[in-house]
């Protein structure tokens, strides 16, 4: 009768990456209709595995069991035969096809020819699950979370039973993430069932029925959702407690150390990126900035740090010592010279932010040695200071002299952050500061940006994930369409708020 319950089975399933072993031996099942939590440090082999069940890679040893049955899961085709569809984080499709002609692209016979029954099939699912959508419009007509839409809808239409969602609320406000929970639980409610793979615990807690967490590539076991708490799924991910609490020491004399007015982008096509953006940021305080993808976060942080040309506008820096400078007609690095740092956390961490064949001292002197001094002057400084954030940060690596591209997304990421904090700004600016990182390293960076705070130091965080902003920062200025649609105080503003402001396209300032 168990057999039966189980949409899938895993039995000793074993993945290596020449030296590494991504999955060692996992075990889990998947019942019929429910949602299943996977949840794991960086590196844990989360998604390794699901890419397993969906035919991307193939496991080195194991059996994968669907409905009972020993199956060979050799491509995506061969998942999809199966009823199994992977929705990834990166979307797939064509941007000047409509949501149909994405929907039916790449499958075989006459569909093609006759678009209204696609269309009315379509319909047939928004309407049945609850989705938003729209079968006529283009892709690049379409938010974020409609074009995931896009991607479950397609894999519905192939007739996919199991669905396998990687972080599908990276991207998505409040209110989107809302939407597609209800939707998720009308499609349980049908018999689907469905995988997530997420760091976000609260989300875990409200949505699934299980949770199943893997440590260092290796199961550690499935809970029901309803017996859990933050804390036990912390302590089941890390191997120890983990307190969860953010500190949020009150900020202490807090001066003036950067008023921004009027800051107006373009990008190469001409198109506003940042709209009149006016705000303040000031000192022993963490400003957060929210808002959906591509809302003007980056220029604004480049635009401050000398890296983005500006059509309009002024930035004025009021060094601690007193007077004032303006940013705007400064170069980067003089910018920097006056203690404002950018550490920007990109998608592609070795791309932008460190150079990948180069150990982690000479990537310290990247940027602590462009003073003018001779570029082999001391290597004693950055040494030691590539041996402090190992320590302070808990960086995985065989020491100081390993290359960076050898360490994993989490532990370079820490040797950005911390590179950036070690050269004691006035001014710290930091974009998705944990962007991927596990829970454990996460808190870390708190930390340091919280003991940047209370040393004085300016704080703006453009952070992905708004329930940490609204516990880790002091005030959040709202980003939507590159305007200011407002800003708020973290200490009594709510999620909801914040979400509606992220979406609104009217102008208003509202200070506390």
């Amino acid at each position: 009768m168990e057999q039966e319950r189980n949409a899938i089975e895993l039995k000793n399933i074993t993945k290596r990456f020449g030296k590494v072993t991504a999955n060692d031996k996992v075990n889990l099942t998947v019942r019929k209709g429910e949602i299943l939590s996977i949840l794991g440090e960086n590196g844990s082999g989360k998604t390794t595995l699901m890419n397993m069940l969906s035919g991307i890679y193939f496991p080195d040893e194991g059996q994968i069991f669907v409905d009972g049955k020993e199956v060979t899961i050799a491509s995506p085709k061969d998942a999809f035969h199966l009823g199994i569809g992977m929705i990834h984080q990166h979307f797939k499709l064509v941007d000047v096809l409509t949501a149909a002609e994405n929907i039916i692209l790449g499958l075989p016979g006459s569909e093609i020819l006759d678009m209204t029954s696609v269309n009315a099939r379509v319909k047939e699912l928004v309407d049945k699950y609850g989705f938003e959508l729209d079968p006529g419009q283009k892709i690049y007509e379409m938010s974020v979370s409609q074009k995931q839409t896009v991607e479950i809808i397609k894999v519905l239409y192939r007739g996919a039973h199991l669905l396998i969602l990687d972080e599908p609320t990276a991207v998505l406000t409040p209110q989107e993430t809302d939407k597609l929970f209800a939707v998720l639980r009308n499609m349980r409610a049908d018999g689907h069932s469905i995988i997530i793979i997420t760091h976000k615990l609260h989300e875990v807690l409200s949505l699934s029925d299980r949770v199943a967490v893997l440590r260092k590539g290796q199961y550690v076991g499935t809970v029901e959702t309803k017996g859990a708490t933050a804390a036990s799924l912390t302590e089941m991910m890390v191997g120890k407690k983990v307190t969860l609490d953010i500190d949020r020491p009150e900020p202490v004399n807090p001066q003036k150390r950067l008023v921004i007015q009027n800051l107006t982008c373009l990008n190469k096509e001409g198109i506003t990126t940042l709209d009149h953006a006016s705000f303040e940021a000031r000192s022993g305080e963490i400003l957060g900035i929210a808002g959906i993808a591509g809302s003007g976060q980056k220029e604004l942080l480049e635009a401050i740090a000398g890296l983005q040309p500006t059509t309009e506008g002024v930035v004025t820096y009021y060094p601690p010592e007193g007077g004032e400078e303006v940013l705007t007609d400064r170069t980067a690095s003089e910018i920097r010279k006056l203690g404002v740092r950018l550490s920007f956390v990109p998608e592609d961490r070795l791309g932008m932010g460190l150079v990948a064949a180069m150990d982690m001292t000479d990537n310290m002197m990247l940027r602590g040695y462009n003073k003018g001094h001779s570029f082999f002057a001391d290597r004693k400084t950055p040494k030691t200071l590539a041996e402090r954030i190992i320590e302070q940060l808990e960086v995985v690596t065989p020491g100081v002299t390993t290359p960076v591209r050898k360490l994993s997304g989490g532990n370079v990421q820490k040797v950005l952050v911390g590179r950036e904090i070690a050269s004691n700004p006035t001014v710290l600016m930091v974009a998705y500061p944990v962007r991927g990182l596990d829970i454990n390293s996460s808190y870390t960076i708190y930390n340091l940006l919280n003991e940047q705070k209370k040393q004085g130091v300016a704080v703006l965080c453009v952070g992905e994930d708004l329930d940490v902003l609204l516990e880790l920062c002091d005030r959040i200025l709202v980003l939507c369409g590159g305007s200011v649609s407002g800003v708020v105080d973290a200490r009594t503003t709510t999620k909801e708020e914040v979400g509606l402001l992220m979406t609104k396209t009217g102008k208003e300032e509202r200070h506390e």
